[in-house]
């Protein structure tokens, strides 16, 4: 795929940060004494790959003035290694705008983990591209690859216009496009025509395309394939299908990716992955794998993708590094990977858990 040379960003996203509150030890979150707090969104979970090894990141994003929980934020941020640009707003009255909270458990046992979101007076729902400049930063500065988020295009009609501003500005000026659907039923309840125009426009003109079959057909209207067999072999020819069906739909879309799941319990998973470039397929035979935190294990696996892409490795290697850095993300208590080096990535990738000395 061609990058852009010489831009100062290898890989940006868009965000509407937020803070995650866990009870320690797997406990379920109404029974909680003690949380661990932590700083979260599904883009920088997704960021985060390239951010650890060493290419530079950029997070789009706002805040909330003179906030606590905005410089925690920015502190944990910096601490990844991204860069972040964006304004801060007044919080206004104590009823004003905050920093949203995730409520979440990991589960344990036969007991799956619960989340709640709770993102009333949300900040990053005021997010439009008014807010930067977005001249200076692709056609000045320029960006390799943009990754944008289903999340966040769908969190309000400011955010959804900002998204559409985004990809057109990276579409002039030479950036690649990577498009995570995310549907979300809450986000879209009486907003299926206003979003369903925003989410065709960008998939039209994005280059990486990734989404199960439900995002497929809710986000994007595609037409979903017969039903597949059983088991996860099944869900492969299954998304084939679907997959085939948005090729015709988007046929300027290079890539389409999602990863495969099965939860045997809590801590053991079959974890595999599926990618078409083209008409070539590459498929990850799902396999078991140990899982200490479940979330932001998908996020995990588009960051190793697009940072296989920016690298500029064959394609094989995109899926095989994505399908690893999922895996790592998931023995992590933090919703996002934080490879020490690709070769802790491969090694992940090879089965290799063996003790470095």
């Amino acid at each position: 795929m061609n990058l852009r040379p010489n831009a100062k960003t290898a890989l940006l996203t868009a965000t509407s940060m937020g803070i995650r509150l866990t009870p320690p030890d797997g406990q379920p979150f109404h029974t909680a004494t003690t949380l661990q707090l932590q700083v979260t969104s599904a883009e920088t979970n997704v960021v985060s790959v390239s951010s650890y090894l060493g290419l530079p990141v950029k997070v789009l994003t706002k805040f909330v003035e003179g906030s606590p929980v905005s410089r925690l934020i920015c502190d944990n941020l910096a601490s990844r290694h991204i860069q972040v640009e964006g304004p801060s707003i007044p919080q206004g009255d104590p009823w004003g705008y905050r920093h949203q909270f995730n409520l979440a458990d990991y589960g344990a046992g036969s007991r799956g983990p619960r989340v709640q979101n709770d993102r009333a007076g949300e900040v990053g729902r005021t997010l439009a591209a008014t807010d930067f400049d977005l001249n200076r930063i692709f056609a000045d500065e320029g960006v390799q690859i943009v990754h944008l988020s289903g999340l966040i295009a769908a969190l309000s009609p400011e955010t959804g216009a900002f998204c559409l501003e985004i990809a057109r500005a990276a579409k002039q000026n030479g950036a690649l496009i990577s498009f995570d659907l995310n549907h979300r039923a809450s986000f879209w309840k009486g907003r299926e025509e206003e979003l369903g125009a925003i989410f065709h426009e960008i998939a039209a003109n994005t280059d990486i395309l990734i989404g199960n079959e439900e995002d497929f057909q809710l986000c994007l209207g595609v037409e979903g394939p017969e039903a597949g067999g059983e088991g996860l072999a099944g869900k492969i020819d299954s998304f084939k299908g679907m997959i085939r069906n948005a090729q015709q739909r988007y046929p300027k879309t290079r890539v389409f990716a999602n990863t495969l799941r099965e939860v045997l319990s809590v801590d053991t998973h079959l974890w595999g992955g599926i990618m078409a470039v083209g008409d070539q397929w590459h498929v990850v035979e799902p396999r078991v794998i140990r899982v200490l935190d479940r979330i932001g294990g998908g996020d995990g696996f588009v960051g190793g993708m697009l940072y296989g892409i920016l690298r500029g490795w064959d394609p094989e290697k995109w899926i095989q590094f994505g399908w690893a850095s999922g895996a790592l993300a998931a023995t992590l208590l933090t919703d996002y990977g934080q490879p020490a080096d690709e070769e802790q990535v491969w090694s992940i990738w090879n089965g290799n858990a063996r003790v470095r000395r």
